[in-house]
């Protein structure tokens, strides 16, 4: 979930620490103040900063100001590097850099070839591209605070590999940065919604939706007393932001044809200028229901101005909503889910705001499904800020312990445990037919649950049974409606046939119903007062040894046993 990155450092007390997001699109940083998260913004005023950097006459540019590059100068500014650490030449996928620097094979590795001297050019690692970058971010946010950042938690895909881990961490000390820990992306979007005053910590199913520029990241975790366990990721690089952005690149790019009759497509430039405007509309179209698409001199000298609503863009992104539609899904049945196990969605980066996206979720889920994202929820955190977010409380969390603690904290024979497979709990009900969950499935052991149950109101002795219990699905298909008798009045049955065909069918009813499984234990609390209570607490040990603690409410003494 978790791991230590890095040994050598300042001492615990001289710490100055944030959370970093170091994403392929863009990236943000943030610091605690009152145990409450804040992101920071660059000397440009973005809280989400482009991952680019461009060099212009002997000067280096991050973030907004080097994206504006990629019309006027692109080969000499790099971009879409994040994904390349650490991975050989012969393993990337280049295709997002076609309209800036390209990749080159150095030996087996990714290096940028740029002229980032006046009169020289220089051939830069991705390490060394990294290492750059993550010198701005770590200079914006010394400058922010007022004093010099050391150290920093930074959150990763779950997909990272070990080797690009190291070289993460590698590019950041490089940058005078001591990393405490490297935090999964979707840990660090469920830690920023439950480290708010008003959450309360409770057992849940979420899924994490992480839908960036370049790629969408789906994962489904276990949350339980607290603790983070990942059962299933999916990840797709078909569907993702630059995908919308292509899609109304189209959409525009066939209007000024009409209009002109010349391909803005097929000039570098112009094309660079295209898709600039294109991502600035689809932003513009998750906040307000109409944009207008403007780009001076688009093509051969055409000006070119456009406006589109949010109904025409989601028409024209239809099938790339439709394919996050199925990498959620699939996530939740590849983690041997339904999507009525889920108790809440988690909406994080920028692709997240566009509201079409949530909305088709909330249509996915049931009602009691809480999605937590601008366009469904007023209490949602801003999409492109909830890893930063998590990143910088965790941050503060450790700050004050020695990197070798920490690095013991987070080994793996610490954070790898065993989790129970199925529910555990207690048969209720007057008939004895009604499971009562007090430990739910892949909760991690050692795990400690109580739960108090109601007696019968004349009191007296009362049988506790332990067991495991599962769901399943309880499908209930709408009643077949009467056919209705034929009318000898020709256009009258007409007129009900075209009435019959408006009619809305009745969907099936899906609801999860507990199933009682295997018995664990059987207790026997005797003398129990009229109008009493039992209390059961099960501890289940970290050798999945269970032990079975029954009495009343109120009362000494109880029944203890082991399983």
């Amino acid at each position: 979930m978790a791991e230590n990155a890095s040994n050598a450092g300042p001492e615990p007390g001289s710490r100055v620490t944030i959370g970093i997001t170091f994403g392929n699109s863009n990236s943000s940083i943030a610091y605690t103040t009152d145990s409450k998260a804040e992101v920071i913004a660059d000397e440009a005023g973005d809280r989400q900063i482009p991952t680019v950097l461009s060099y212009n006459d002997g000067d280096e540019y991050y973030g907004g100001q080097a994206k504006a590059f990629l019309v006027r100068q692109p080969k000499n500014t790099i971009a879409y590097f994040r994904d390349f650490l650490g991975q050989d030449f012969k393993s990337i996928d280049p295709t997002h850099c076609h309209a800036a620097a390209h990749p080159e094979d150095t030996s087996g590795t990714v290096s940028f070839s740029v002229k980032d001297k006046e009169e020289e050019s220089s051939t830069l690692s991705v390490s060394e591209v990294s290492t750059r970058f993550m010198r701005r971010l770590v200079s914006a946010a010394s400058e922010y605070l007022g004093k010099k950042v050391t150290s920093a938690v930074i959150t990763v895909p779950t997909s990272y590999t070990e080797k690009q881990r190291e070289a993460l961490i590698k590019a950041a000390n490089d940058a005078g940065l001591e990393i405490l820990q490297l935090i999964a992306d979707p840990v660090a979007a469920i830690l920023a919604y439950d480290a708010r005053p008003e959450a309360e910590i409770s057992d849940k199913i979420v899924v994490v939706a992480d839908l960036g520029g370049t790629r969408s990241d789906v994962t489904v975790v276990a949350s339980r007393g607290g603790m983070y366990t990942i059962l299933a990721t999916a990840h797709d690089f078909d569907f993702a932001g630059v995908h919308l952005d292509n899609a109304l690149m189209e959409h525009f790019a066939k209007e000024f044809m009409k209009k002109h009759n010349t391909d803005p497509r097929s000039n570098p430039k112009s094309l660079a200028k295209l898709r600039l405007e294109a991502e600035a509309t689809k932003k513009a179209l998750s906040l307000g229901s109409n944009a207008q698409f403007s780009v001076e001199s688009l093509a051969d000298g055409y000006d070119f101005s456009v406006s589109i609503n949010r109904i025409r863009y989601e028409m024209v992104g239809r099938k790339v909503f439709e394919g996050f539609n199925r990498l959620v899904e699939g996530a939740v049945k590849k983690a041997g889910l339904d999507v009525l196990d889920v108790d809440e969605v988690v909406m994080c980066g920028g692709t997240s705001h566009t509201p079409r996206i949530a909305n088709n979720l909330r249509g996915i889920f049931p009602e009691t499904t809480a999605i937590q994202a601008p366009a469904t929820s007023t209490t949602a955190i801003n999409p492109s800020e909830l890893q930063a977010r998590g990143a910088a409380l965790q941050a503060s969390l450790i700050q004050e312990y020695e990197a070798a603690d920490i690095e013991q904290s987070t080994h793996p024979a610490v954070t790898t445990v065993k989790h129970i497979a199925n529910a555990v709990g207690v048969v209720t009900g007057e008939n004895g037919d009604v499971f009562l969950p007090i430990m739910p499935a892949e909760t991690a052991v050692p795990a400690r649950r109580t739960v108090q149950i109601p007696t019968p109101a004349e009191g007296g002795d009362v049988l506790v049974r332990v067991v495991e219990g599962g769901t399943h699905i309880k499908v209930t298909k709408p009643e077949p409606k009467p056919a209705k008798e034929e009318s000898a009045d020709k256009e009258d049955d007409e007129d009900d046939s075209d009435f019959d065909s408006d009619e809305e069918e009745e969907e099936e009813k899906r609801e999860k119903i507990w199933k009682i499984g295997g018995e664990l234990a059987e207790a026997a609390v005797r003398g129990v007062k009229k109008g009493g209570k039992v209390e059961v607490t099960i501890n289940v040990a970290a050798d999945l040894g269970v032990t079975v603690t029954a009495r009343e409410v109120g009362a000494k003494g109880g029944v203890r046993g082991q399983i």
